[in-house]
Formats: structure tokens, C-alpha cells, sequence
């Protein structure tokens, strides 16, 4: 097994980089998309009680939803490649940014946002200078669950076309090359291994700031 994963990289390592480049690119857009959604989203249920319940009933909904059944589900419709892969991990990616960013705001003591207040700044600056920096570290617990679902769950995008580190598993389970699954295997394990311990890093400094 091993001398068979020397022989890969020795013989195609300009696809192994090609691949764990789509898979890292097709992660990074799903979750900008994300973010770019669950933030403005969270901020507003934070003000309401109703749109937060509401909001966190819809994001636990969607993750009883499996990645590989909304794909199936949207290659009807958009067909195959890497859009309909985006907007299914974009569906995945949303629910723990969005939770938890309902959950940072709403939990910052009240008192920081009446000093605020009493000191003269406007709401975005409250939000931006004061409630955002407090709620940074539940925030980024939710991004990173997030990141780590993607990272994993972007291996079902090979079989709509989209490319990443699941078309060697695939590869290798339809030729029997075990050689090739332990390879992608191997390669998600260790990039959401990664961004785990970064995150967990990057959580422990911002917490320790506050």
C-alpha cells in the first residue's frame, strides 16, 4: 500500500495538487457564500425573539437535510458541475453560522451595549466596536463547524462533476486502487484536522483578547 501511494505522487502529483485545489477552492467560495448570508440574517433575528426562533427552527431543518440528497435533488433543475455543488454546501454551510451568530450577539452582556449608548455611538458602531468583538468567539465556533462539514461533505461534489479530493475516492473504490481512497481519504481528514486546531488557536487568542 504504501510503495503504491509513493508511486502516485511520483507519477501524477500535478493531479493531486489540481484536485486538493478544486476541493480547498469549492470549500472557501461555499463558505463566503455563507457567511455572506447567515451574518446579516443572525444580526437581524438578534433583534427579534420571533425571527431568531424562527431563524433557528429553519437552520435545524436544513441540517436534517443530506448533502448527497440535495444534490441529487438539484441536478434536475441546474444540472451538473459546480454550481449545483456550491448551493447544496451553501445550504450545509448556513445553519451553524447562523445559530451561532444569533447566539453571540443576543448573549453579550447588556450592560456594554447601555455604556455604549451613553457614551454616544450610533447603533453601527456599537455593533461593530463592541457586540461583534464580544460575539467573535461563539461566531467563529460556528464558522468553523461550518468549514469542517464543507471540507468533508465536498467529496459527494465528484459526483455531479465538480472535481476535489473525492474523485481519487471514488476513483479508487470503482477501479479496487485502495492506494487512491486512502490518498483522498487521508487528505480530507487531515485539511479538517487542520482547520480545527487553527480554529480552535484562533477562538482561544480571541477569547483571551476579550
Amino acid at each position: 500500500m504504501l510503495q503504491e501511494i509513493i508511486q502516485y505522487f511520483q507519477k501524477d502529483q500535478g493531479q493531486y495538487w489540481q484536485l486538493l485545489g478544486q476541493h480547498l477552492a469549492l470549500c472557501l467560495i461555499t463558505l463566503l457564500i455563507a457567511m455572506v448570508i447567515a451574518f446579516p440574517v443572525g444580526y437581524w433575528a438578534s433583534k427579534s425573539r420571533q425571527v431568531a426562533t424562527i431563524c433557528t427552527l429553519f437552520a435545524q431543518a436544513l441540517r436534517i437535510i443530506p448533502s448527497l440528497g440535495l444534490l441529487f435533488i438539484l441536478i434536475p433543475i441546474i444540472g451538473t458541475g459546480e454550481l449545483p455543488a456550491i448551493i447544496a454546501l451553501v445550504i450545509l454551510a448556513i445553519p451553524p453560522i447562523l445559530i451561532n451568530t444569533i447566539i453571540g450577539l443576543t448573549t453579550v452582556d447588556p450592560i456594554y451595549l447601555e455604556v455604549s449608548r451613553a457614551m454616544g455611538m450610533k447603533n453601527w458602531q456599537i455593533l461593530w466596536q463592541v457586540q461583534f468583538p464580544l460575539a467573535l468567539p461563539i461566531i467563529l465556533n460556528g464558522i468553523k463547524l461550518s468549514l469542517i462539514e464543507v471540507i468533508a461533505s465536498a467529496t459527494l461534489a465528484t459526483y455531479i462533476g465538480a472535481g476535489g479530493l473525492g474523485t481519487l475516492i471514488f476513483t479508487g473504490l470503482g477501479l479496487y486502487e485502495m492506494s487512491y481512497v486512502v490518498i483522498g481519504g487521508l487528505s480530507v481528514a487531515l485539511i479538517a484536522l487542520l482547520t480545527l486546531l487553527l480554529f480552535d488557536l484562533w477562538i482561544k487568542k480571541v477569547t483571551i483578547h476579550d
